[in-house]
């Protein structure tokens, strides 16, 4: 029987190499530029509000009014001011009423530009001002009925669900209303 020379073990020297390998990679890799993080998406009820905002805008200049700003209507001619919240929030009676547990009714218009571009993020104008205007007076509901905050929100779990539902169909179509506007203001290429 012949005698094989036995090999040592290379496993110093392929350590070793692989070593090498892997922080040339590192570094390598360090020195890349790194694709740079999206910036985070802002808060579903600021993509609503931007799309709410970006729609009563358009009627309103539809209209041929001047959208209103904060700190924009000094110096503006009073009629202006009262012909543009008119077509920002409607006139006459207010359409859709309700009143609420604590003695006080809210009342809004089903016209004017706000009303139409509720309709178009919610779907249903009426229910959303029904359920929102609930679930903005829980806590003066709780406060008035000597009740915990917990119990009232048990109590109208039904309009905070509608109201979920509601939002994210707003924020579905908030999203779409600000991609095509997004894409109208693109210039041609």
């Amino acid at each position: 029987m012949t005698q094989h020379p036995r090999l040592l073990p290379r496993t110093p020297l392929l350590t070793l190499t692989l070593t090498l390998l892997l922080l040339s990679l590192l570094l390598l890799s360090a020195c890349a530029p790194s694709p740079s993080p999206a910036p985070p998406a802002p808060p579903p009820d600021d993509i609503i509000k931007a799309a709410q905002q970006q729609l009563t805008d358009g009627c309103l200049k539809r209209q041929g009014l001047t959208p209103p700003r904060p700190g924009g209507g000094q110096g503006q001619d009073p009629a202006l001011q009262q012909r543009t919240a008119a077509a920002l929030f409607g006139t006459g009676r207010t359409e859709l009423t309700i009143k609420l547990p604590t003695g006080y009714s809210v009342g809004a218009h089903t016209d004017g530009c706000l009303a139409a571009a509720q309709r178009t993020l919610y779907g249903d104008q009426r229910r959303w001002f029904q359920v929102s205007t609930i679930a903005n007076n829980l806590k003066p509901e709780a406060a008035y009925r000597h009740r915990t905050l917990a119990s009232v929100r048990a109590k109208h779990r039904t309009e905070l669900a509608d109201l979920r539902s509601l939002r994210t169909h707003a924020l579905h179509q908030a999203t779409a209303q600000l991609a095509a506007h997004q894409q109208k203001e693109k210039p041609a290429q």
